[in-house]
């Protein structure tokens, strides 16, 4: 793994010298987010050897460098996914370049479905734990001292500080945020409603095709980590609607302004 990460950084220092220290990863929907940056490079995953290419929809594929006020950031707009046929390993690789491009912080974002009732489309929830069982493990195969231990502590993948800080910029922006536990699934298909009440029964509070594992990739690199889920549509069996992509990429425009707030104000305390 270590030496496809080499060549994806040799790759990109070509292109650009810039140093980010946040990278920010675009879920679904989520996209335009990139338009806040003052752009200091673009580059296109597929053209990065050995970098994966995204195919999910509302997904555009592009490493943005530039920054957001004062503070360095490499923005992953969009990103790759297990449905799309590729491995952990595979998916966990932007994760892995950006820090060593010189990221220490990962932000990840998602579109997701909620798993409590109370919680309406357009619901935006910070993660504070996840549920990884259902997924396999990024990290399983011969392990590379240089990147991490054999064994990562998972006490605290969501950042405690993090987790105030982003609580502090929901305060001063006057945005709702909830908080919960963070479930991945596999995908492409939606979780069926006995699948909702099982993880539901777990403890967990939202449902999703993404986040895990790379939060499961940064913190064995020694990243902090902080996420926040866009609630794009109540899960199966909850929601009385049959689920569609069309209806997750429509939340996250409707929610872009509170997002992108909430964003912005809580870069700026990292």
């Amino acid at each position: 793994m270590i030496e496809t990460v080499k060549t994806m950084a040799e790759a990109v220092r070509k292109m650009t010298d810039f140093r980010p220290r946040i990278a920010l990863t675009l879920g679904s929907g989520l996209g335009h987010f990139a338009s806040c940056i003052r752009t200091e490079c673009v580059i296109r995953y597929r053209d990065i050897p050995g970098f994966p290419v995204s195919t999910a929809p509302g997904h555009a594929g592009k490493l943005i460098f530039g920054w957001l006020d004062d503070v360095p950031l490499v923005c992953m707009q969009g990103r790759v996914h297990l449905y799309e046929g590729y491995t952990p390993e595979e998916v966990v690789r932007p994760v892995r370049l950006c820090r060593a491009l010189g990221a220490e912080t990962l932000f990840l974002t998602n579109a997701a479905g909620g798993l409590d009732a109370s919680w309406e489309p357009g619901t935006l929830a910070m993660i504070t734990d996840h549920i990884s069982v259902l997924v396999r493990n990024p990290l399983i195969g011969p392990n590379d001292d240089e990147e991490g231990v054999r064994f990562p502590d998972m006490t605290h993948v969501y950042d405690p500080e993090l987790c105030e800080v982003l609580r502090a910029a929901a305060k001063e922006e006057s945005i709702p945020l909830r908080e919960g536990v963070y479930v991945q699934f596999t995908g492409p298909s939606y979780e069926t409603p006995a699948e909702i009440r099982m993880v539901k029964s777990w403890g967990g509070t939202i449902a999703g095709m993404s986040t895990v594992v790379e939060a499961i990739a940064a913190r064995h690199c020694g990243m902090r980590v902080c996420a926040v889920s866009l609630i794009s549509n109540l899960a199966a069996g909850i929601s009385k609607t049959p689920l569609s992509e069309e209806e997750v990429i429509a939340a996250g425009e409707a929610a872009a302004p509170r997002f992108e707030r909430l964003v912005k104000a809580a870069v700026r305390k990292m």
